[in-house]
């Protein structure tokens, strides 16, 4: 008898993009739209996402461009990065504004890091949750008396085979950051 995996692929598929959106929010020293991505801009009474106001492009190695679709939420695009309290400084310009990213200290990297860590302990949550939800169903299905103990063995065995191959991944995406982040 075969055992459907879809549900907790796609939950190890979650649980790496919600890793891979984290680390992208992680700023690294080097100008990257992705960190902008979270910052939200109150418009028209109603928080927007700034990418749906502004175009972001990269203008050099330490600066993003905020170009806005209409010049007059300029200000509101400028309270709104300063306000994510994401360590940037914002000058507006007759172009739009230019967010400047700050040449980050060995402590302050040090810290990013530490927090890249604590992203993909969470990641491993996640994994663990969802490889314990697969056990206790295939617990329950060997109760009932739809698998024998060498099926619910071997599923086990892959159950975990699956998880430890998933958090192999996460551990890549990690060291990848960590070589970003220290540089």
């Amino acid at each position: 008898m075969a055992y459907d995996f879809n549900p907790l692929k796609k939950q190890m598929t979650g649980a790496e993009e919600w890793l891979k959106k984290e680390f992208q929010q992680i700023r690294t020293g080097q100008a990257s739209p992705a960190v902008l991505d979270g910052v939200k801009v109150e418009v028209y009474g109603a928080p927007m996402g700034l990418k749906e106001l502004a175009s972001v492009t990269i203008e050099g190695a330490r600066t993003l461009r905020v170009a806005p679709w209409e010049k007059g939420q300029v200000k509101d695009i400028e309270k709104a990065i300063t306000v994510a309290n994401l360590g940037l400084s914002v000058v507006v310009d007759d172009q739009g504004l230019r967010v400047m990213f700050p040449e980050l200290t060995a402590d302050r990297r040090k810290d990013i890091a530490k927090t890249a860590k604590e992203k993909l302990e969470e990641a491993k949550k996640q994994m663990r949750m969802h490889r314990e939800s697969v056990i206790k169903d295939l617990t329950a299905k060997e109760k009932e008396g739809g698998f024998g103990k060498d099926d619910i063995f071997r599923l086990k065995h892959e159950t975990q085979k699956m998880v430890d191959d998933a958090n192999k991944k996460l551990e890549e995406m990690y060291v990848k950051k960590e070589k970003e982040i220290i540089g």
